[in-house]
């Protein structure tokens, strides 16, 4: 039997040893060390950062593949081994399966390593407020797939294949489809344009017809050094980085195109929107580029505010204007007045 001194001992020593993981785990989560900046060392599956504060890696976490959103009906479209891929489908009101409606399909971007199609829903959902019908697909990233950016663009052609395919089911015309994207999922659908083969290893070949009509906001085109991404992005391989550049393998004839993007936009250069837009028109076609000024990437996201949010009516405005130019919507019953003055080219 221990002795009461012993005891007592034993009691403290189990006390301070308490109070010091307390006093630590106190310590890792103040605000001090919340403002630390995480320097990113590994990306893939479970994308890794190292705390400032512990100097160990720890996972960031990696956003979940949405099974479903609202409004939508999902389907699968592609499967890859153990990898299903979803696009959620949003019908206008009065849809029909004879409808043979002109069809909106919106990728969302994230640098082909983020993002999900939560982030491109709002499109589909424009979509068929506009009396067409609406399309989000998936399609691989790094951070939940582990995967390249010629992945990301075999997805997004596979894609526009299977609503062609299934356009009977889905009461749209596969000879009037329109893709959208912004950043990345500018890239991947500007590539669903694109009749040659494409980047990836799995390419299921393009879309035919080929779209319609692009929608591009603040688009991913020159994946070369002198444009987003760059041999970084490609392993190393300027050859990689080569192939997956828009402007450097679109055909001379591409479909009617209207481009957004901010003069100060640090992430994708608005000089390669300027030269997309004019290599388009010096081999005629038509494409409109609407710029911004003092915004930067994702110009139309609540972090710019009231200048956002009116630059994002402002692109709606200029969406409506354009299809109904093309005969893909029709003109909405009322034209506001415009939220701003955007530039155009």
């Amino acid at each position: 039997m221990k002795s009461p001194i012993i005891a007592l001992s034993l009691i403290l020593l189990s006390l301070l040893s308490s109070g010091a993981q307390q006093t630590g785990l106190t310590g890792t989560e103040n605000g001090a060390d919340k403002r630390l900046t995480n320097e990113v060392v590994t990306i893939g599956k479970g994308e890794k950062t190292v705390s400032p504060a512990t100097g160990s890696p720890t996972p960031v976490p990696v956003e979940k593949t949405p099974l479903s959103l609202p409004g939508s009906t999902p389907m699968t479209f592609r499967k890859i081994v153990a990898t299903e891929l979803l696009l959620h489908v949003v019908k206008p009101e009065g849809w029909t399966a004879s409808g043979k409606l002109p069809c909106l399909i919106s990728f969302f971007g994230g640098g082909w390593v983020n993002g999900t199609p939560s982030h491109s829903i709002e499109w589909a959902r424009w979509a068929a407020e506009h009396g067409i019908v609406g399309v989000a697909p998936d399609y691989r990233t790094r951070s939940r797939h582990n995967s390249q950016p010629e992945d990301s663009v075999s997805d997004a052609r596979a894609a526009v294949r299977w609503v062609q395919e299934h356009a009977a089911e889905l009461g749209v015309d596969p000879s009037r489809i329109i893709c959208a994207g912004g950043s990345a999922g500018g890239h991947v659908a500007a590539w669903t344009a694109i009749p040659t083969k494409g980047p990836g290893v799995d390419d299921p070949g393009a879309p035919s017809p080929l779209p319609v009509a692009l929608i591009l906001f603040n688009p991913v085109t020159d994946t070369k050094d002198s444009g987003y991404g760059g041999t970084k992005r490609f392993g190393g391989s300027a050859e990689r980085a080569l192939a997956c550049s828009v402007p450097d393998q679109m055909p001379a004839k591409m479909p009617p195109t209207i481009i957004f993007h901010a003069k100060a936009d640090k992430t994708v250069p608005f000089k390669n929107s300027t030269d997309f837009h004019d290599k388009l028109v010096a081999a005629g076609n038509r494409c409109e580029l609407v710029s911004f000024e003092g915004l930067g990437h994702s110009y139309y996201s609540a972090k710019y505010g009231a200048e956002g949010a009116s630059a994002k009516v402002t692109t709606k405005q200029e969406m409506e204007k354009f299809l109904v130019n093309l005969g893909l919507i029709k003109p909405p019953a009322t034209t506001p007045a415009a939220a701003n003055s955007p530039q155009r080219l």
